[in-house]
């Protein structure tokens, strides 16, 4: 009996020494390391205000000029920290064990709170590998065809008329986005998704306010409705019993596992994200463009040479998009002025030590990809449109137009492809003049061209 005393004595204060050696300094370190440096602003609204009424570019550029590439802020509510050197953002876009991607609860109400980008581990990677299998290079190339007829019936209708060119590229690029997702199908329903996607694009950035009236109870009616097409689709092809290579066929996919909810959820998300971005990139390709005639030539010059190889009457295929480096240059380059997300959003899931400071677990951190793009540190005179620059592969880490990690954009080499696709045409067959103030940026929530571009598109015949 004594001796059982004195062993559980024993290891007892054996377990008392290792937690003050082993634990109890590591849990003091951290909770004793200092925040970085920076401000938190006014009560609740922080330094929101600051942030959005000016171009980003001169808050984040003075904070950082203050504070050095890491400070914290307050923003929209959420304590945050902010970083701009590559080593930073790599270590938190590759970090998916200690950051997840956050989103407003707003946000996942009216996207689907079982889309890709609301999730991490097996679910999120059974996603992405689905995604990645309808948008994988053996499956894209077989819609080439079909993308470029998109194309060539966009510019027909532009021809003579004086346009926003980033309203007309959202037509574009949300035609392709439903082609790649449904297939064939996406005819007999692309008017009514179009509609929707309109309603709940208004109600998208508007006060979470869900009353009769507003903008975001018209949206969430909108995202019922999107809903009902999806299913009524799902429903349609299960009747057909065929088999579909597009996106929703990878997602019904008895493998898949996917309830028609997360279907829905991730078609809908997936159209909203492939909308928007991919047509801001398009404006800003047209601006540059038109800015730089020595530019303009040579990306004519290579695609009319693409022109000159094909027989007659043959349409681009995935070899040609492939034998196009100065266009593709361009869209590197394009990327990397415009820088059309300026940041994304990480939330810390337990406290994190980093270069010394304390990010506390649920704050917000914010990797500042445009300051990454344009600091001279990283790219010579950053201001300056230059695609030549990427005739030499950028330092590591300098250029993640698509983000980083397990949750860079799956679909860039279709967005990529859509691109070069309809410069092709664009560039051979036309020539534009830009109407109205020729420099501004707006910003909502994506980088734009002042009053989105507005253009006035000629044919060269």
């Amino acid at each position: 009996m004594e001796l059982s005393i004195n062993f559980t004595l024993f290891v007892s204060f054996l377990l008392i020494v290792l937690f003050r050696l082993l634990i109890k300094p590591f849990i003091s370190k951290k909770h004793n390391l200092p925040l970085p440096p920076g401000s938190m602003g006014y009560p609740y609204i922080g330094e929101t205000f600051q942030m959005y009424s000016q171009d980003p570019n001169v808050f984040f550029a003075s904070k950082i000029k203050r504070y050095g590439s890491m400070f914290k802020s307050h923003i929209l509510g959420c304590p945050c920290v902010m970083i701009s050197s590559p080593e930073a953002a790599k270590f938190v876009l590759n970090k998916a064990q200690l950051f997840k991607p956050t989103f407003p609860a707003s946000k996942e109400r009216m996207l689907g709170k079982q889309a890709i980008f609301f999730h991490q581990g097996e679910y999120h990677a059974n996603l992405r590998r689905l995604v990645l299998r309808a948008f994988m290079p053996e499956a894209v190339r077989s819609i080439i065809p079909n993308i470029e007829s998109i194309a060539k019936d966009c510019l027909e209708s532009w021809e003579g008329r004086s346009i926003t060119t980033f309203l007309e590229m959202k037509t574009f690029t949300f035609t392709v986005a439903l082609l790649s997702i449904f297939g064939k199908d996406e005819i007999l329903y692309r008017e009514r998704l179009k509609q929707c996607y309109y309603t709940l694009e208004q109600g998208y950035n508007s006060m979470p306010i869900n009353l009769p009236g507003t903008l975001f109870h018209k949206a969430m009616k909108a995202r019922k409705e999107l809903a009902q097409i999806v299913a009524q689709i799902i429903s349609s092809r299960r009747q057909s019993k065929q088999e579909y290579k597009d996106l929703l066929g990878s997602f019904m996919g008895e493998k898949a596992g996917l309830t028609d909810e997360q279907i829905a959820d991730n078609v809908i998300g997936v159209i909203f994200a492939a909308r928007d971005t991919t047509a801001s990139v398009l404006t800003w390709i047209v601006k540059y463009l038109g800015e730089n005639p020595s530019v303009l030539q040579a990306v004519t010059e290579e695609q009319e040479n693409i022109l000159k190889s094909k027989e007659e009457d043959k349409g681009l295929n995935w070899e040609d998009a492939k034998n196009m480096p100065i266009t593709s240059r361009v869209i590197q380059e394009t990327l990397r002025v415009a820088s059309i997300l300026s940041f994304t959003f990480r939330e810390a899931v337990e406290d994190v030590e980093y270069q010394g400071y304390l990010i506390p677990k649920g704050w917000k951190v914010l990797p500042l990809f445009r300051n990454i793009h344009h600091s001279p540190e990283n790219f010579k005179d950053p201001a300056k449109f230059d695609p030549s620059r990427f005739e030499v592969a950028p330092k590591p880490n300098t250029f993640m137009p698509f983000g980083s990690g397990i949750h860079a954009c799956p679909g860039n080499e279709l967005a990529k492809l859509e691109i070069l696709v309809l410069l092709h045409h664009l560039t051979t067959k036309y020539r534009w003049s830009v109407a109205g103030a020729k420099s501004g940026i707006q910003y909502g929530p994506f980088a734009l061209p002042q009053n989105g571009l507005p253009i006035t598109l000629y044919s060269k015949k």
